[in-house]
């Protein structure tokens, strides 16, 4: 092997090393005796945590096993009115994270809000006994799924349009209804798509912190925040993290073994135009309107409250901290997107380049981040550069006489470092799927030219990687913009971004203060959106 490959295999190394430290540190507390807060959270608070994240999970893994199957079967199957728009546009409620939605729902609902206000005046009550709390774990469950259900339409939707077509074609001939095609063809065929969208969407409710916490159920993502935060205690941090991760650990082991116990083969091709059933008059508008209220209720409403309240509280919140919070928001997200793809460029590169298996078990390694919630991996990552803040100010002070203070922990360093290790598989997989569509004769010709592998890159890859390398940074840009918990915890001393502020408004019950840098959150959370949806349209056409 050349020395250009050994430089490119120990940068692999080294930066697979780096995004792994977090974790395997976390890990390491497992062999660690609990104490006293630890015995007490034992005793007290943590079966809470456990009972309320096992409801969640069964709430929101049937909320949107019912709005996501239900919604991609009738658009995939059926051609009725609104069906051409509706493919893409129930996909709106991903740009919408939890906690904003949280947010504008409670801002409706509560006591003070205009639809309880609106049912007083009508009904002359003072009070209403029989409406239902929006701040509890029902209202959890019910949030979660309109803003979730995305994940599994998504997978259901390709399950249902890739195949199975041939198979309910001929028990369509045979008399067989609509309903038992659905349900023992369509449905078994899809069955692993479907269990692999409601795993993503189990994963995003366990590392969900600013829906619960603004609901008060109380969860392990609250617990962990509020150990390190009111305790001041990182040991038992990670341990309730540890806890949390066996969640997602299970979750992943299930979803796996669910996939191996099933599978279907067809050479089929998608459903056309002809093949689709169409529906007209009441049929037709009843499934338009099965289709239209989780798009309603997850994506136009909370819109169309943060716009109100972005309008009404404009002339105070329009200002200059505004801006700096912007700016401090999008500059943050916009270097961290640069060193997680140029990461995730050097990785990929370095797996294409070696044949050898420890490399891309290496960089598959790295792809267990995305698993780790925020809040988890916030923890993950204080520990480590805490103890090297020390040992350094230590031997300063010993040596030297002077205190370093925080170089790494408490700093951009720490924020950046989490971004990658979280973020890391959403640009390594966009880097790969473009240097897997580069034909490798072309770096064959390159070398025989005399180019060294690191020009082959810059003048070779990089040129054809343009669309890849550009959708990885949009995609990690915006992870970054919405993530609440990782910057919560690691963001430096007056450091503040939109969503800190807009987490801290809700919590001083401004609600309406929230509006603005929680819809500047959401459109920019549309870009991913509108581009996953024409990436739909060109398979589709």
């Amino acid at each position: 092997m050349s020395k250009t490959p050994k430089l490119w295999l120990w940068l692999s190394i080294v930066i697979a090393l780096l995004m792994t430290t977090p974790i395997w540190v976390l890990v390491s507390f497992v062999f660690t005796p609990g104490n006293e807060n630890w015995q007490h959270l034992l005793n007290t608070l943590l079966p809470e945590y456990v009972l309320n994240s096992i409801w969640l999970m069964l709430g929101v893994g049937f909320g949107t096993l019912l709005l996501g199957v239900s919604t991609a079967w009738l658009v995939t199957h059926y051609r009725f009115y609104g069906s051409r728009w509706l493919h893409w546009a129930l996909l709106l409620p991903l740009a919408m994270p939890a906690y904003i939605s949280a947010y504008t729902y409670t801002g409706l609902l509560e006591f003070e809000g205009p639809v309880q206000t609106a049912f007083r005046e009508l009904t002359g009550q003072t009070t209403l006994g029989w409406f239902p709390e929006i701040r509890s774990i029902g209202g959890a469950i019910l949030l979660f799924s309109l803003v979730l259900y995305p994940y599994v339409y998504l997978l259901s939707r390709s399950a249902f349009s890739a195949s199975g077509h041939h198979a309910l074609e001929v028990s369509r001939t045979l008399g067989v209804g609509p309903w038992k095609r659905f349900f023992y063809i369509a449905l078994p065929m899809a069955r692993p798509a479907i269990i692999a969208g409601v795993t993503l969407a189990l994963m995003e409710t366990l590392a969900d912190f600013g829906a619960v916490q603004h609901f008060g159920v109380d969860t392990f993502t609250t617990g962990i925040y509020r150990t390190w935060s009111g305790l001041g205690d990182t040991h038992t941090a990670a341990q309730l993290s540890l806890v949390l991760l066996a969640f997602v650990a299970l979750l992943i082991g299930v979803e796996r073994w669910t996939r191996k116990q099933q599978r279907y083969f067809e050479q089929s091709t998608p459903s056309t135009e002809t093949e689709l059933t169409q529906l007209k008059g009441v049929r037709g508008w009843s499934l338009f309107a099965i289709c239209f209220l989780p798009l309603l209720l997850g994506f136009l409403v909370p819109s169309a409250q943060l716009f109100y309240w972005s309008f009404t509280t404009a002339d105070t919140q329009w200002n200059r901290e505004f801006f700096e919070l912007a700016w401090n928001s999008f500059s943050l997200a916009l270097i961290s997107a640069l060193v997680v793809v140029g990461l995730a460029v050097i990785l990929a590169y370095a797996k294409r380049l070696s044949r050898q298996k420890s490399v891309s078990r290496l960089v598959t390694v790295t792809h267990l981040g995305y698993a780790v919630p925020g809040t988890v991996l916030a923890i993950a990552v204080l520990i480590p550069l805490a103890w090297l803040d020390k040992v350094i100010d230590d031997f300063a002070y010993n040596h030297y006489e002077v205190s370093t203070g925080l170089i790494f922990s408490g700093t951009l360093f720490a924020l950046v470092l989490a971004y990658s290790v979280r973020f890391m598989s959403v640009a390594l997989q966009s880097v790969e799927a473009g240097l897997q569509r580069i034909k490798p004769n072309m770096d064959d010709s390159a070398r025989t030219l005399g180019l060294a592998s690191g020009t082959i890159l810059r003048k070779v890859h990089l040129p054809l990687l343009q669309t890849s390398l550009l959708t990885a940074l949009i995609l990690v840009f915006v992870e970054v913009l919405k993530e609440l918990p990782t910057t919560l915890i690691l963001r430096p001393f007056n450091f503040d971004t939109l969503s800190i502020r807009a987490y801290e408004m809700a919590a001083d019950e401004r609600l309406a203060d929230a509006g603005l840098p929680a819809l500047l959150i959401v459109l920019t959370g549309l870009i991913p959106v509108i581009l996953l949806s024409q990436l739909m349209d060109k398979k589709r056409a």
